[in-house]
Order: structure tokens, then sequence, then C-alpha cells
């Protein structure tokens, strides 16, 4: 079950949603495995809570193409909740650690929406 600790709940809910999608058109998991390029054991180990494997963006695509599907339709509508409110701020902990001048916190604070 340790492994079970870095699926996330975005990853669980594009595992499930492929499931259902496999489900309701009676698909295999050779026959997604096919789709993606990948071994029937890989969609075995994604389907399989004591594993953490999952589909990636090229999956997913692959998927959205095979199906007629946008990738947006993988993923949820509103985010997922990544993130307790403690390990926010000890990202936002660390981010005031990055010397100023640095490339690195510049991307952050340049691309964090402002607060009203």
């Amino acid at each position: 079950m340790k492994d079970q600790e870095f699926i996330t709940p975005i990853d669980q809910y594009v595992i499930d949603f492929v499931r259902k999608l496999r489900d309701d058109k009676t698909l295999t998991q050779k026959d997604i495995a096919t789709i993606i390029g990948v071994t029937r054991e890989f969609i075995k180990d994604i389907e399989n809570t004591n594993k953490r494997a999952k589909y990636n963006i090229r999956h997913i695509n692959s998927l959205a193409d095979y199906f007629d599907m946008s990738p947006r339709e993988f993923l949820p509508e509103k985010p997922v909740k990544l993130f307790s409110r403690s390990s926010k701020q000890k990202i936002l902990l660390k981010e005031k650690s990055i010397p100023k001048k640095s490339k690195i916190r510049n991307k952050i604070t340049k691309n964090k929406p402002q607060k009203k």
C-alpha cells in the first residue's frame, strides 16, 4: 500500500475515467495498451490500487485521438486539491528563501495570480 502514496487525486481521476471508458466501450486492458503503445501488464498496474503506475499526457492524448475526444475530457472540470494548507505554506516559505534576482523566483512570482 506504500506505493499508493504516489497516486494523487488527479491521477486517480484519470485512471477512473479511462477504466470507465474502457468498460463502457467493452474494451480489454490489452486494447487500451495497444492504443497507447504499452503492455497489458502496464494497464493492469495502473488499474491495480496497490501499484503506482499512471497515465501520462501522451497516453491521454493517444486515447483522446483514438476515441475522437478532447484530452480535456479526461480531466476534472475543476482543479483537484493536491496540497493541504500546511503544504502550500511550506512551498511559499521555500519560495521566499529563493534569492530575489533568481530566474526561478521571477518565473514563480510572474505567473502567480495577484490577490485582490
